[in-house]
């Protein structure tokens, strides 16, 4: 929620940053600087935007200056900046500029292709409560994503939300529909800047029907009705600099973000498993426009009764995940049908050059490679299907710019190494238009 907020803060930082005023009378020596008040927008952005720093000498002058630094943002109400003891308080009450809004978009994703978009958000939609509605749909996919977020529910580290996601799909190359419904409330705990914590407690119901009958005999017998059970989630976030990448002025510090993310699904039903999945990103500054970027990505999926697992619960990585190969495309097949696997990893390694300003678009352009694997079943047919580890890999040119503040992303790219059955996507695109 203070993330959302704080982009409209953005342009007075930069704005109004840098103010003081010369002073005569007797300085005070504050050891911390504590701000008071803040909801949306982050108490370090509050604290750096008017130079207010620990350790310095602020007169009566410097001080007053500060509050009409502050206050000239537009964006409060009221600031009180006084001094309390060896701690200068910087107390402020926000304007709420940003009440809710509603969107629609037309996006475009490899996975799914074109999609109709309604979104609505509101702050305070119920008390410190932050609310979410998007809505999502084409000819093959049907989905829905609500959420509801409270922060510093139990002091300022502690948070509370609740998530809501349906979704319904029969890709026409999939050979069998899904549908699925899950609700989780979590809390999260945010002991430092870098750290984060969530604990997730959740019930879902999902299904894999409508199985093509020229299907693989695997996918027919892994057709289900309805498995509807608890689930546990656990999750960690480990990073710095990330909110820095896809701005140029921050590509000169290293970066980095660890995710993993420990999903116990279908709890008492006889189906229970185990979902494990990775995901790390690093930048690393090559020159004053040049950054390279690496990630590695990853999953693995058990059964904990003795069953086996479902193309529903099995990793299909291709497209925006894989560049270089199709939706799907990458993993033990089965009469031409895609199978998924039990686990996956997928490593990337990108230089990217900011080019600045070309035909008045801001643009980015890189040079990539890509290489992974999709492997293991619970059952390959007594040996006919493969689904041993085989490793892929592509090159490619990948570009980034903005239309009328509609950012847009696309790649080209092919395969350097291949299996037969693969599925290969020479070029991607995705991007998000709002109206």
């Amino acid at each position: 929620m203070r993330r959302c907020a704080s982009r409209h803060f953005a342009g007075a930082l930069v704005a109004i940053a840098g103010t003081t005023c010369g002073a005569s009378a007797a300085a005070d020596v504050f050891r911390q600087v504590e701000v008071r008040g803040a909801e949306f927008i982050p108490e370090a952005d509050i604290q750096m935007t008017c130079g207010a720093q620990a350790g310095v000498d602020y007169s009566v002058y410097e001080i007053e200056a500060i509050e009409d630094c502050l206050m000239s943002t537009g964006v409060f109400e009221a600031v009180s900046v006084s001094g309390e003891g060896e701690t200068l308080v910087i107390a402020v009450s926000e304007i709420d500029d940003s009440p809710g809004r509603i969107e629609a978009a037309v996006n475009y994703v490899s996975d799914d292709g074109f999609l109709a978009e309604l979104s609505a958000e509101k702050y305070n939609l119920f008390p410190d409560t932050y609310g979410a509605l998007r809505l999502s749909a084409n000819a093959d996919v049907r989905a829905l994503e609500a959420n509801l977020y409270r922060a510093d529910q139990w002091g300022e580290d502690w948070d509370l939300g609740l998530d809501v996601i349906a979704r319904e799909a029969k890709p026409e190359d999939a050979g069998y529909s899904e549908r699925g419904l899950r609700i989780e409330p979590f809390v999260a705990w945010t002991p430092s800047e870098d750290l984060r914590l969530e604990a997730g407690l959740g019930w879902r119901d999902y299904r894999l029907a409508d199985v093509d009958s020229e299907a693989s005999a695997l996918l027919i017998a892994e057709e289900t009705g309805s498995i509807s059970a608890p689930y546990l989630r656990f999750g960690l976030s480990f990073g710095r600099n990330v909110d820095l990448g896809d701005n140029p002025s921050g590509w000169a510090k290293a970066g980095y973000m660890l995710r993993l993310d420990q999903f116990i699904w279908n709890i008492g039903s006889g189906e229970a498993l185990s979902d494990t999945r990775f995901d790390l990103t690093t930048q690393l500054p090559l020159g004053e426009r040049i950054r390279l970027l690496t990630g590695l990505r990853g999953g693995a999926v058990r059964g904990l009764d003795g069953n086996d697992t479902r193309a529903i619960d099995r990793y299909f990585p291709g497209a925006d995940t894989f560049r270089g190969f199709a939706p799907r495309g990458v993993g033990p097949r089965d009469e031409g049908t895609a199978l998924g696997g039990n686990t996956y990893v997928v490593g990337s390694l990108e230089a990217q050059r900011d080019l600045g300003r070309v035909l008045r678009l801001p643009m980015r352009a890189g040079i990539f490679l890509d290489t992974g694997a999709s492997w293991d079943l619970d059952d390959d047919l007594g040996g006919r299907i493969d689904d041993g580890w085989s490793n892929r890999s592509s090159v490619g040119l990948s570009l980034t710019f903005e239309v009328s503040e509609t950012p847009v992303s696309l790649y080209v790219a092919g395969p350097v190494s291949q299996r037969p059955g693969d599925e290969t996507q020479a070029f991607g695109i995705s991007f998000a238009a709002r109206f």
